[in-house]
């Protein structure tokens, strides 16, 4: 008789996990609260991508006479058009996610999955009917969803969250965005692009704050932001709130992370905007799944521990995807390897979930993009390190493009050349980091790579060209 593997959300994790379970032989049920895809497919990454797509165009229309294309009349974007469209691929999405559980002879259960106890779960439907869902093992990926803060409280129309920014029906003429961490990021060149004045707020001392990501693509990131006339503050957080009318009147405060700076003593600043977009974290949707009921642990903010084969406390239990919190890698991408590893240990594999080369990715304009260790990481950890930097401006493809701005940097072992991280910052970073991590997942030098032969004229020759410098071999520098 098959396995019985029930799979409690249908996002990133969710669906691979249940896709891999089949394939594996399983007899799988996957229960999903609302539409197959979860956060990524309809309020995140894909959304959020067909508004940059667009935002992009709408620089290439104002940059046109650069690449000698005249034209009269003006540009705005049709939220309309651009919603109808976005609606489209996302359903297009959808389909073809069906379309593979139907392949694969998979459930899908429409309803709230609750835990009943061991073995036995029931899918609560929106009709009131209950169906219950014996399992052998379960998979949980439940997802986040946006924090509500209580100082200014998400009201879905002049207070969002991303949840709402990628809906919107009509481009603001100002907006303030809380957080420069990637979400806050892309959708401050996304909505500038679009034609919103953005002000762009951090409590932390630089923009994109994140670990994995160097302080110099920070800098080069805060400069393109000037450049683009989008404004930030650094070292301020959110004070108060005030509704004037149709608008919103905040008052800033300098934090605790600029009191070694001078403006630690500068006065509260006041912006008045049309809206307020909130991308400050986000919590566990885990509240009445039932993980009580079998003792499946969690922390103290609800997020679900797991071990390296993402088992739960609970034999048999698995979880996967955002559901673990900040502790893991909150990445759509990281989900579905996650989910690859909890399906196949679930159908008694012994694999275990690799973290080391993992790439991260932000679609700003430029693109940034991070693997592996930064300087700073790799110098914590005890290794002899070299950093080496290429500027974009070095390649004919860049200048092709219109695209010179941005940075590749090595990071690599002195003893052995092994690249132990890569940073970029410029066209396509997305994309090329690609090499880049495997680079890093395989243990490659920087020799390995200099003498890889590189298409000309790619952008990807950016890596090679860094390659060379990190053996003191540089070409064009």
């Amino acid at each position: 008789m098959a396995t019985k593997i029930a799979v409690i959300g249908a996002g990133s994790g969710g669906y691979v996990a249940a896709l891999r379970a089949a394939q594996l032989g399983a007899e799988v049920t996957v229960v999903e609260r609302d539409r197959v895809g979860g956060t990524c497919l309809h309020w995140g990454c894909i959304p959020s991508k067909i508004m940059k797509t667009t935002a992009q165009l709408m620089e290439s229309f104002h940059r046109s006479r650069e690449f000698g294309i005249e034209w009269k009349g003006e540009i705005h974007p049709d939220m309309a058009l651009l919603m109808n469209r976005k609606e489209k691929i996302i359903q297009n999405q959808a389909d073809n996610l069906l379309k593979l559980f139907h392949h694969r002879k998979i459930r899908i259960l429409n309803g709230h999955g609750f835990i009943q106890g061991h073995g036995m779960a029931e899918v609560r439907q929106k009709n009131g009917e209950t169906i219950e869902l014996p399992w052998d093992r379960l998979i949980l990926a439940p997802g986040s969803q946006p924090s509500d803060i209580p100082l200014f409280p998400m009201d879905g129309e002049r207070i969002i969250s991303s949840n709402e920014a990628v809906n919107l029906q009509k481009i603001p003429k100002s907006i303030l965005i809380v957080g420069g961490g990637v979400i806050g990021c892309e959708f401050a060149f996304i909505l500038s692009s679009l034609g919103s004045e953005v002000t762009l707020v951090e409590a932390l001392s630089r923009i994109l704050p994140i670990p994995s990501i160097d302080a110099d693509c920070s800098r080069l990131m805060q400069r393109e932001m000037k450049k683009r006339k989008i404004h930030f503050m650094i070292n301020r957080t959110v004070k108060g709130v005030e509704k004037t009318g149709k608008k919103l009147l905040v008052t800033m405060e300098a934090t605790q992370a600029g009191f070694d700076r001078k403006e630690k003593d500068l006065p509260p600043v006041q912006v008045e905007v049309e809206k307020m977009l909130v991308c400050i974290g986000r919590s566990p949707m885990t509240a009445g799944v039932g993980l009580e009921r079998i003792g499946v642990e969690t922390d103290e903010k609800g997020w679900i521990t797991a071990d390296k084969k993402m088992e739960t406390s609970v034999p048999g239990v698995y979880a996967v995807g955002d559901v673990l919190g900040p502790s893991k890698v909150m990445l759509a991408h990281v989900a579905s390897a996650e989910g690859l590893v909890a399906a196949e240990n679930a159908m008694g594999g012994s694999r275990f979930m690799r973290y080391g080369a993992v790439p991260v990715g932000v679609f700003t304009s430029p693109e940034v993009a991070a693997v592996g260790l930064t300087e700073v990481q790799a110098k914590t950890q005890g290794h002899r390190v070299r950093a080496d930097s290429v500027l974009f401006r070095n390649l004919g493809m860049a200048h092709v493009m219109g695209e010179i701005a941005g940075e590749a940097k090595i990071v690599s072992d002195t003893e052995n050349g092994k690249i132990l991280g890569v940073q970029l910052v410029g066209p396509h970073a997305t994309d090329l980091i690609a090499e880049a991590t495997l680079a890093v997942r395989t243990g490659c030098n920087v020799k390995d790579l200099a003498d890889t032969i590189h298409a000309h004229p790619t952008l990807s020759e950016i890596l090679q060209e860094a390659a060379f410098k990190s053996l003191d071999k540089s070409l064009h520098e």
